[in-house]
Order: structure tokens, then C-alpha cells, then sequence
């Protein structure tokens, strides 16, 4: 879980457009995040496992 600091301070616009960076929508973690989902990897995994993401599914070989 991120820092609530680290999150208000990342939601206030950015000196330089340079500086800014993404955030989980659901947690705050700024790596491992998927554009496309807004997630981190965690979120989106445990989202994955109950279904939640449409058009993911888990896959096993």
C-alpha cells in the first residue's frame, strides 16, 4: 500500500510534464502498472482470480 502523501502529492499537477507518472487507481503502487487496466499487477491479478476484469481470464498450460 502506498503512502497517502505519495498519492495526494501525485494527483496535484506536475511542474514539468516530464515529472508526471501513473498510479493504481485501487492502491496507489507506482510500479508494475498497466496502462491499459490503470492497475498495478497485484490488483490486477487478485481482480483476475474473482473475475472482475472482463475478457481476462487466467491462463494455465
Amino acid at each position: 500500500m502506498a503512502k497517502k502523501s505519495w498519492v495526494v502529492k501525485q494527483r496535484r499537477p506536475a511542474k514539468f510534464d516530464s515529472r508526471s507518472y501513473n498510479r493504481c487507481k485501487r492502491c496507489g503502487r507506482s510500479r508494475g502498472y498497466f496502462r491499459k487496466f490503470n492497475l498495478c499487477r497485484i490488483c490486477l491479478r487478485e481482480l483476475a482470480h474473482e473475475g472482475e476484469v472482463p475478457g481476462l481470464t487466467k491462463s494455465s498450460w
